[in-house]
């Protein structure tokens, strides 16, 4: 993700939440707090260098784009 634009970061997080809705509209699961950190999820692996640098949620439902991603 280090070398994509604004525009492509943002259609990534786009993808990201039109995914997290596919797939709890066919498992269920915690929607809201899922699509609220798309962005924060995107903007956190481009600026940080993951797996080497952690990133702790502290609510474990937001923890789902990161596990999938």
């Amino acid at each position: 993700m280090k070398n994509l634009s604004i525009e492509e970061l943002e259609m990534l997080a786009d993808e990201v939440r039109e995914e997290v809705i596919y797939v709890v509209s066919n498992t269920g699961g915690h929607l809201g707090a899922s699509l609220e950190v798309a962005e924060l999820t995107v903007a956190l692996h481009h600026v940080f260098s993951t797996p080497d640098d952690k990133i702790i949620w502290d609510v474990g439902h937001q923890l789902h784009i990161r596990i999938r991603y």
